[in-house]
């Protein structure tokens, strides 16, 4: 803070940067997902919190000059040490039962010093609150979109005789789910369009994610231009480099998705079904397959690190 700045205009800045929080945090309410909303809200949360400290050590900075007050803290003081320090002063400031009087002389006592650095603390934590409860009913009035998703999609499974099988949910989700659905619905003898790149086992026995992951990659690559409209970054309004993007989906537990699923249908000749709450399944390579279909369903909101598969067995 400038230490040449005005009453007036310390607080005339802090008006505008309030606006331009409040500015800031509506944009980012608006454009947050259902799923990262908890997320967004927790960051609001915490850009209030420190704008409102930020403004109370200046107003507490400006005051000590003005005032040659010693018992004011420096700017960068936490608030974890304001309380420390509330915490020493009211330690020593023990009263005494006895007070001395001068037997003749009646000596004005000073009126009683505030606390101010207590005051502020208090203002502090109640704005907190405030915010805290906001962000909490705010949070209640949301529909409880897990609820809904799990009901939609268990009627889907009674209605066509299918279990919901449990895959561990982290990136290699999309293709755990495969793995299951090729163990239980593909025969032993199956033929795969194995990429003519593809340079590890081919023995479906010894498939597993990473396999898979390698499977796919091997065949977007050898097919890019089938799969580049697929790789458009709606993040950076750019497109993905083929390379790059098989590289790392190949090396890492990057989750899979849409692409990785019309490959991986086009290499095992089978048709790959996903259900989902609230729309039709969404059916990949559904006229030119020749193995059995392997069934998957998607979640969108039941997990808390986001996006998730399962594999469907049949009851």
């Amino acid at each position: 803070m400038n230490t040449a700045e005005s009453d007036d205009a310390v607080l005339s800045r802090h008006r505008a940067e309030k606006k331009d929080l409040q500015n800031k945090i509506t944009g980012m309410k608006k454009q947050a997902t259902k799923s990262k909303r908890k997320q967004v809200n927790a960051r609001c949360e915490e850009l209030e919190y420190e704008l409102l400290q930020k403004h109370e050590l200046e107003l507490q900075s400006l005051r000590g000059a003005e005032n040659g007050s010693p018992e004011l803290l420096e700017d960068n003081a936490t608030p974890e040490e304001l309380l420390e320090q509330l915490s020493l002063k009211t330690a020593t400031e023990v009263p005494s039962n006895t007070p001395k009087r001068d037997s003749t002389n009646l000596v004005t006592q000073p009126k009683k010093h505030r606390n101010r650095q207590k005051e502020r603390i208090a203002k502090r934590e109640a704005e907190i609150d405030r915010i805290r409860e906001a962000a909490a009913l705010e949070a209640a009035e949301q529909p409880d979109y897990k609820k809904m998703e799990q009901d939609a999609l268990d009627d889907l499974c009674r209605i066509n005789n299918l279990k919901q099988l449990d895959i561990q949910p982290n990136g290699h989700c999309l293709f755990a789910s495969i793995l299951d659905q090729m163990q239980s619905r593909h025969p032993e003898d199956a033929i795969y369009d194995i990429p003519s790149a593809y340079s590890q086992t081919k023995n479906p026995q010894d498939f597993d994610v990473y396999v898979l992951r390698s499977l796919s990659s091997s065949f977007i690559r050898a097919n890019r231009d089938d799969f580049i409209p697929y790789l458009f970054d709606e993040a950076t309004l750019t497109m993905k480099e083929v390379d790059e993007y098989t590289k790392t989906m190949e090396e890492s537990a990057q989750w899979g998705g849409e692409v990785e699923i019309l490959a991986l249908a086009k290499v095992l000749k089978c048709c790959i079904s996903v259900m989902m709450s609230g729309r039709a399944t969404h059916k990949v390579n559904e006229d030119d397959h020749t193995n059995p279909e392997l069934k998957l369903v998607y979640y969108k909101h039941s997990y808390a690190l986001g996006e998730h598969y399962n594999s469907l067995r049949d009851l």
